[in-house]
């Protein structure tokens, strides 16, 4: 174990001079399969170009001919190839939570990282996990690129970029089948619209469908089906030299289902005896047994312009966007079992009849449950790009999102009928309030935020050898909440505290400094080392949770959650050896969070909310890659995180594990592509990722033991076409993604495999 503090960084600096370092990029085109040595990346991370070994920034790229190779077609592939990066996706497709080097996310909370697709931000969470259809490349940039990419950028940055409209006519067609009975199909075209081929057009679409892979044991069938439509349509229009217009179209549909957690039980038979199981963040004994299969249906739409002006002493760039993301889920409610079989059925003291003339009207019921999410941003960044000159270059810019958002959550009387959807109004029955279709309860909120930012980075070579680079940013969120929630349904125990038309604002802002010093004894080798500081906002619980939760024992939560604040010294080395046959990549950090978030839903109220505690975590990641031969790749990398809370209002919980945090991971894999003749070549690949003990709440009431995946493909590719065989979970490992706490238990999924046919045009 190491620690990394503000005095030895110099001294760490200067020893890892004699350290090789680099990225784990390996992927080769055909054309170089004849040369033994790893492919030039080049990267945007400081939003101008340069190769991955002169970016003083600990990061991963991922190139085209990678993202084809190793099979990445969502957010999880990609992070699984990270080391210190793990993606946790529940309870619905918008819910995916990213924790890197131990900052992560929680429902209903800002990303721990800034996602920004061809230069534009990402500003709804819910909409990160789609499916990547035709993209070019991935960078994913560690600790707090605030000062660059604005707030939500606390725990890093994922840069994706799109496939670029190609100058001649060429499209790609793809095709797949699998297990779950699922089958994809995805078309690429691009290629000039005019004559002279200034206007450019890309265009794609995306469907994949499936069945399902984990089994619902009393439905007798998948409770997972998962049904993605998507497109792309990108204009580009350079009329001269100095001129370019981008436009981008993006359209994506979701239909899969929600909510299908497993709690266990320490006697089955026995609905109270979860009351006494031990919370166990291993149990993969109990199946999901949810009576609901429910729905969950999430659209995005997005637009984009980004025009750039070249004028001589550097370049201007406008980037506009317009998204919306919308998302109805629906399911079974605690404890997720058949209505005779579950608490609330057979809880004959929690049950009330109600009056009335029929006794049908009451008897015992179970819960379902619905949530509603509608939101819309406006966002606008005007940017300056000088050239260099004499050393010296510089941005500045300025950036503004409006958001519109609105989103309800609600309890549904459950009598074995189904599960409606609920939007803005709750769903009432006067003549019998108990009867299936009926709400039991509902809260809803809507949203009015404003933020706006500055920015500027300026980075001066000291030397051929020596640079400086320094930036800063200062955001400011203003946020407006009103709680849309009929009095009716206020919960009792917030009622003369909150009420109907509330309006609560609050203004959360900071400034986001950066420096960096990078110091190249040669050019093969890159040291480089820092300190910088992230910000993400606060936001809002349900108005009179705070007390409630106080009073129940649960410190740490508020009415209003208070906005994070994460500061970063680091340092690292880049470096490549033996004419670019092996790289090597180390880097060490430690980061002290203040205000992180964690997540605590409250029964009494029935709200989810987050709560705020102090932490620091110190670690470092160490990555080795190699191309020993022209037809073999090799990879390897450890990600190391210790973390520890230090502060929070229960000082019971100082010195436990912050949650979400992972230990270690390690990501490892090789790749053959060998010649077998008449311009045929052999390719075979196995992708190895181990993700260390995991915690999961500040009580550390359970922990997950760590998981070995086991990722295999093996197929024929000739210039223009390939066939691959691939398997996910080679070993069809079965564990849970999440433990939540009050037991809830999330089941990861097993063994995948399908056969998948390409081919280029």
């Amino acid at each position: 174990m190491f620690t990394v503090t503000r005095r030895i960084i110099p001294g760490l600096v200067a020893a890892l001079g004699a350290l090789p370092a680099a990225a784990p990029v390996w992927a080769q085109t055909q054309t170089q399969a004849a040369e033994p040595a790893l492919q030039e990346v080049v990267v945007t991370a400081r939003k101008r170009e340069e190769t991955l070994i002169n970016a003083p920034v600990t990061e991963n790229a991922f190139t085209q001919k990678t993202i084809e190779s190793a099979g990445i077609e969502s957010p999880r592939d990609f992070v699984a190839m990270v080391p210190n990066m793990t993606m946790v996706e529940v309870q619905n497709v918008g819910n995916s939570f990213i924790t890197i080097r131990g900052i992560s996310q929680a429902r209903n909370s800002e990303p721990s990282v800034a996602v920004l697709v061809d230069g534009v931000l990402e500003t709804n969470p819910y909409e990160f996990d789609t499916e990547l259809t035709d993209i070019q490349e991935i960078e994913v940039l560690k600790g707090p690129q605030g000062a660059l990419y604005g707030r939500s950028a606390i725990g890093g940055a994922i840069l994706i970029r799109t496939a670029d409209p190609a100058d001649h006519f060429e499209g790609t067609a793809r095709a797949g089948v699998g297990n779950g009975v699922s089958e994809k199909a995805q078309l690429a075209v691009s290629g000039p619209i005019d004559a002279d081929g200034k206007l450019r057009y890309r265009a794609s679409l995306n469907y994949y469908n499936t069945d399902g892979y984990l089994q619902n044991t009393y439905l007798g069938r998948k409770a997972d089906p998962y049904r993605d439509y998507s497109a792309r349509l990108r204009l580009l229009w350079r009329p001269s030299d100095q001129w370019s217009a981008d436009l981008r179209v993006f359209r994506d549909r979701v239909e899969t289902t929600a909510y299908y957690y497993i709690i266990p039980r320490a006697v089955e038979a026995n609905p109270f005896s979860s009351f006494s199981t031990a919370p166990n963040a291993n149990d993969v004994t109990s199946p999901i047994q949810t009576n609901n299969l429910g729905t969950d249906n999430r659209d995005v739409t997005d637009v984009a312009l980004k025009l750039d002006f070249n004028m001589g002493p550097g370049t201007f760039t406008a980037v506009s966007d317009y998204n919306r993301t919308k998302e109805i889920d629906t399911g079974d409610a605690y404890d997720f079992r058949p209505v005779t079989t579950s608490i609330a059925y057979n809880c004959g003291l929690c049950f009330v009849p109600p009056p009335g003339p029929t006794a049908a009207q009451g008897g015992p019921f179970d819960l379902s449950q619905s949530q509603f999410i509608d939101e819309t941003t406006y966002s606008q960044e005007l940017r300056f790009t000088s050239n260099k000159v004499a050393g010296f270059s510089w941005i500045a810019g300025a950036y503004y999102v409006h958001t519109e958002r609105f989103i309800s959550t609600d309890n549904i009387y459950d009598r074995g009928l189904g599960v409606p959807a609920v939007y803005r109004t709750p769903i009432v029955d006067p003549t019998n309030p108990y009867a299936t279709n009926t709400n039991e309860s509902f809260l809803a909120d809507s949203w009015n935020n404003t933020a706006w930012a500055v920015f500027g980075d300026a980075t001066y070579e000291l030397s051929r050898q020596l640079e400086f680079d320094a930036a800063i940013r200062y955001d400011q969120d203003r946020r407006q909440n009103t709680t849309d929630t009929p009095a009716s349904f206020l919960p009792a125990a917030i009622r003369g505290t909150a009420f109907t038309g509330e309006v609560r604002t609050q203004t959360f802002d900071a400034a986001q400094p950066k420096g960096t010093l990078r110091y190249k004894p040669t050019d093969n080798v890159t040291l480089y080392g820092g300190w910088s500081r992230g910000f993400r906002s606060g936001g809002f619980n349900q108005t009179g949770v705070g007390a409630i939760a106080a009073g129940s024992g649960h410190l740490g939560v508020h009415d209003i959650f208070q906005a994070e604040i994460a500061e970063t010294w680091e340092v690292g080395a880049k470096s490549e050896f033996f004419d670019r046959r092996l790289a090597a990549n180390l880097a060490l950090y430690t980061t002290d969070s203040h205000n992180g978030y964690f997540f605590y839903f409250d029964a009494t109220t029935s709200t989810q909310n987050l709560g705020n505690l102090d932490a620091r975590y110190k670690g470092g990641e160490l990555e080795l890659t190699a191309r020993p031969t022209s037809w073999l790749d090799l990879y390897t990398s450890f990600g190391y995180t210790d973390g520890r809370i230090t502060h929070m209002e229960d000082p019971s919980v100082v010195g436990n594990k912050p949650p979400l945090l992972t230990r270690n991971t390690v990501n490892a894999g090789w790749q053959i592509h060998e010649p077998l003749g008449s311009g045929v070549n052999g390719v075979l690949r196995m992708d190895y990722q181990r993700i260390g003990r995991t915690w999961w709440d500040p009580y550390d009431l359970t922990s997950r033991n760590p998981v070995d995946l086991l990722d295999l493909r093996a197929g024929l590719e000739g210039e223009q076409w390939s066939v691959t065989a691939w398997s996910k979970n080679l070993t069809n490992k079965i564990y849970n993604e999440e433990f939540s706490p009050g037991g809830f238990l999330w089941r990861a999924l097993p063994r995948r495999y399908g056969l998948d046919v390409v081919y280029k045009f």
